[in-house]
């Protein structure tokens, strides 16, 4: 026999449903007795689902109602100080954490957010200091497990391990993480004791950090914990995913676990080492289904892999997805605007489902029981390969004659720095936003009205123009330096680029979380991609038009697009990457050819799209920071680029920042108090830099007084002549009451410094 089991499955719901009720009790609109009716609902929908499909044991503990990491937190009992007010309830605590406030209690500052490894998933980092306790508050997660069991599920529980979870930590006074060790330890003890007391066989406990190479400290901490924790009858299944774990072999057979989970798919070229390493008496569990993204699974394929290692583990093989299946959308018979031949290559989280059970059933009863769904996953890998629809001679040519020189500016920053300034005229301390402007219900109405044929094109494009044109009047008179035409247009700064673009699919109910109740649909890159023809150049110039100051072209970078999309895996990244930087290098001359002298490209995931071995690491920067370049360096020198990145660990990466040679570079700096801009002194950057001053993910409104005192920090860091002000991120999340009063504060701060540091210009 074998297990059929998922690490986790998708918690916002196939309609988002999760969303929707989070705002609406962050807006006193919903009580949280409803939030939590609506929450146990998703579970029960979910449990069922996995049961439904013929999983042998359905996962509890994924569901969050903001971060997983963030709930380890609080079941330790971690929280930081400021976020505890003791009128609130555990719930709104947690949130204020998560976002800086919630329906009841005070305002404070929210924890540092940032990526879930190579994911565009981020999770809450956790604050820690030396003379940290913890204790124990699971009832959350305990009252989870009670409830599948009393709707008969088989349960296999879920949580964050403690080596993990320390890793991805920070502490607030720079002390040693790993020495909280000792004092996280009981806690998890009592966890597994407590769980272990519902009846419950199995736990299974993340440890997704056994991907980086570890030095000899964080290793030995590994075989102490699981050495504590194996005084349960209760057994671990330890799982790791993201990436290849063979060079923690020695380490993982010395650990005291029941099994392992390792992921099959980014690791496949080392599955037959682990299959060979792994002791045959423990259960070793094969992640044969990609959990990250949406293609079909090879049945056949996979089932030859599988077929390899239960020779050796016989009834103790367990087959599941690469990682949790929170990274892809939630049910495909959802979708019935795709096209047919497109559709039949798609598996969402529900399909997963099913061809992991069909991969369990082989094994169990034999090829002939499912060889009408091999058969049938033949037919579609086939389909897919040999499809016309996936390759363009033109795009394939043109990428094969780009040279180095495509990808270098005609003049070094330093010189092109003084053209710009002298064509551009801007004060001392700059002030611009990221780009996006609240997303009103107006419109929001729009978009949809036109979608749905409910409204001419011309009745959609009159109102955009009139969303602009007030984007536009409001800057001016909140005293903005440089304006953005607000983007009203665009749904999501990669769906909307992809939309434009051929050799992309789209869905209409593809979500996956983001962040807390940010849900975003990526795109589907299924061919070649090029650009037929402008995409953004129409609003950009329309709103130049409406004022004297510059406005800025607003566009995503291609590593972005890569990285915010489903990939292609018949096609190297390298080359997917390329192939859009070629299509946004005509977005981009069209841009400067219509009079648009400041052009930004966001590449936020930049980082994110970093390998998690070191050793692969070089080679994707350098064709990242190339494809950026490509985009980017056909330009005049006296046009200004700016690039945009937040809320990742860019201090790594410094270098390849200043390669990319942007004139102007906006980074998310707020949440965490412009730790970052050290690593730009250290590293002596040498181009411009706005530091975002308040942080947009948060409700809370900052003051001119505190925004001040951030720019004084950053100009201890940044020379005044190279310092610009803007917010952290762009603004379509939140409201335009409190964007107005911040932009008012972040405004008024720059004028402080204009005074106070250059009282001659600006007398």
């Amino acid at each position: 026999m074998s297990v059929a089991h998922v690490l986790g499955y998708p918690r916002i719901g196939a309609k988002r449903e999760l969303k929707f009720a989070l705002e609406k009790y962050w807006r006193g609109e919903l009580s949280e007795n409803d939030l939590q009716a609506v929450a146990a609902a998703l579970r029960k929908s979910h449990w069922q689902a996995q049961k439904d499909a013929g999983l042998d044991y359905v996962t509890v503990g994924d569901f969050s109602f903001y971060d997983q990491v963030l709930d380890t937190t609080q079941w330790l009992g971690a929280l930081p100080e400021r976020c505890i007010d003791q009128g609130s309830s555990a719930l709104d605590n947690y949130f204020r954490a998560a976002r800086g406030a919630a329906p009841t209690g005070k305002a404070t500052t929210a924890s540092e957010l940032t990526k879930w490894f190579d994911t565009n998933y981020h999770y809450l980092v956790p604050e820690l200091h030396a003379d940290q306790s913890f204790h124990l508050q699971a009832e959350q997660l305990l009252g989870q497990i009670n409830e599948a069991l009393a709707q008969g599920h088989k349960v296999k529980p879920v949580i964050l391990g403690p080596i993990s979870y320390l890793y991805l930590a920070k502490t607030t006074d720079n002390s040693d993480k790993l020495a909280l060790l000792g004092k996280l330890i009981p806690v998890y003890r009592q966890l597994l004791q407590a769980i272990e007391q519902t009846g419950c066989k199995w736990i299974q406990i993340d440890e997704p950090a056994l991907v980086f190479e570890l030095d000899n400290r964080w290793q030995e901490a590994f075989r102490i914990t699981y050495k504590h924790l194996q005084d349960y009858q209760i057994r671990i299944l330890l799982a790791t995913y993201f990436d290849r774990v063979d060079h923690h072999l020695p380490l993982l057979q010395s650990v005291a676990v029941d099994g392992l989970h390792v992921d099959a798919v980014r690791g496949a070229d080392t599955v037959q080492q682990i299959i060979d390493a792994w002791p045959k008496e423990r259960v070793l569990s094969l992640g044969v289904i990609d959990g990250r993204n949406i293609w079909r699974n090879d049945l056949r394929a996979s089932l030859q892999v599988l077929k390899t290692a239960q020779q050796k583990f016989n009834g103790r093989l367990w087959v599941s997805a690469s990682s949790s299946l929170q990274h892809v959308p939630v049910d495909l018979t959802h979708e019935q605007k795709l096209p047919s031949e497109q559709r039949q290559w798609l598996a969402f989280a529900r399909q997963k489902l099913d061809e992991i059970v069909t991969l369990s059933r082989a094994l169990a009863e034999g090829v002939e029981a499912v060889e009408s769904q091999l058969s049938e996953s033949d037919q579609v890998i086939a389909s897919r390969r040999h499809s016309p629809q996936t390759h363009r001679a033109a795009v394939r040519a043109r990428h094969a004659a780009v040279n180095e020189n495509d990808a270098k500016r005609h003049l070094p920053y330093n010189k092109r720095a003084a053209l710009q300034r002298a064509a551009l005229e801007l004060p001392a301390f700059p002030t611009t936003t990221i780009g996006s402007f609240p997303q009103t219900p107006e419109i929001r109405a729009l978009r949809a009205g036109w979608k749905k044929g409910q409204i001419s094109e011309q009745e959609y494009r009159q109102g955009i123009r009139a969303q602009i044109a007030d984007h536009i009047q409001r800057q001016e008179a909140l005293g903005l330096d440089v304006l953005v035409h607000g983007e009203a247009e665009r749904n999501d700064m990669v769906e909307y680029f992809g939309e434009q673009l051929e050799g992309f699919l789209f869905t209409e109910n593809g979500w996956v979380q983001s962040y807390g109740s940010r849900c975003v649909k990526p795109p589907v890159i299924f061919g070649d991609v090029e650009r037929k023809a402008s995409i953004t150049v129409d609003w950009a110039v329309y709103a130049q038009s409406l004022t004297e100051k510059p406005v800025k072209g607003m566009l995503t970078g291609p590593v972005t697009i890569l990285c915010w999309s489903f990939n292609r895996d018949d096609l190297s990244r390298q080359a997917q990457c390329e192939q859009i930087a070629l299509a946004l290098r005509d977005e981009v001359l069209d841009l400067e050819k219509a009079g648009i002298t400041i052009i930004q490209i966001d590449e936020p995931a930049i980082r994110e799209g970093l390998p998690l071995r070191k050793g692969e690491q070089g080679a994707y920067l350098d064709w990242a920071v190339n494809a950026f370049k490509l985009a980017t360096s056909g330009v005049a020198d006296t046009t200004q680029i700016h690039t945009h990145m937040c809320y990742s660990e860019f201090n790594e990466i410094i270098d390849s920042i200043a390669a990319l040679d942007a004139d102007v570079i906006t980074i998310e700096t707020s949440r965490s108090h412009m730790e970052l801009l050290q690593a730009f002194r250290d590293f002596a950057y040498p181009n411009e830099i706005g530091p975002g001053v308040y942080d947009i993910h948060s409700p809370v409104v900052p003051t001119t007084e505190q925004i001040e005192v951030l720019l004084e920090k950053a100009l201890q860091h940044i020379p005044q002549e190279r310092l610009w002000v803007n917010p952290d991120c762009g603004l379509k999340t939140r409201a335009w009451p409190e964007t107005e009063r911040a932009l008012q504060a972040m405004v008024q701060a720059a004028k402080r410094l204009r005074a106070k540091h250059q009282p001659a210009a600006v007398a």
